[in-house]
């Protein structure tokens, strides 16, 4: 069983204000607007809601689940709120820092410790992250995806890198099975 089925995970066809809200993301305003304000929003939202909404979903239609690693250089637990897509029975996510030049924390973390755990609406699972290949990546994002800068993803045990603005990251997570 992957984690799709473990959790639960839905995605929803977004509805016309939605997928207006996701043009507005999709620029550059909106992005800055968006990468300053949304994770204070959607982590006040998901403390309220017991992990049951977060805006992105509300707005945009966009589920998200947040996985919690451990930070490289602390050792603490870091829980991040993440968008992710179907691939196959696991799920891809997006850390796309908005379209930011900066990789995030929790790429980091999860280069350091694999080990990971995946909540989506107060149902955590144990889970393995890492990258996809090549092949991988075409399936799950398509040809011509290239191109979107700033997309970062995750990696996972076989610690591939190919950090550049112009050549985003991408993975996905897999069912731990330990």
């Amino acid at each position: 069983m992957g984690i799709i089925q473990a959790v639960g995970y839905k995605v929803r066809k977004p509805n016309a204000a939605q997928v207006a809200m996701q043009h507005v993301a999709a620029t550059r305003p909106g992005a800055w607007l968006f990468a300053r304000t949304l994770h204070h929003i959607d982590n006040a939202l998901l403390r309220v809601s017991r992990g049951q909404v977060t805006l992105p979903a509300v707005v945009a239609g966009i589920p998200v689940l947040t996985v919690t690693t451990t930070g490289a250089r602390t050792g603490q637990r870091r829980t991040a709120p993440l968008l992710g897509v179907p691939a196959g029975d696991d799920i891809a996510v997006i850390g796309t820092s908005f379209g930011q030049a900066r990789t995030p924390a929790w790429y980091h973390n999860m280069r350091a410790d694999p080990k990971v755990e995946v909540t989506y609406r107060n149902k955590t699972i144990n889970a393995v992250a890492r990258e996809a290949g090549d092949q991988e990546r075409q399936a799950i994002w398509g040809p011509g995806q290239n191109d979107l800068c700033g997309l970062r993803s995750l990696c996972g045990p076989d610690q591939r890198q190919a950090d550049s603005r112009h050549d985003p990251q991408r993975g996905e997570l897999q069912r731990s099975t330990t």
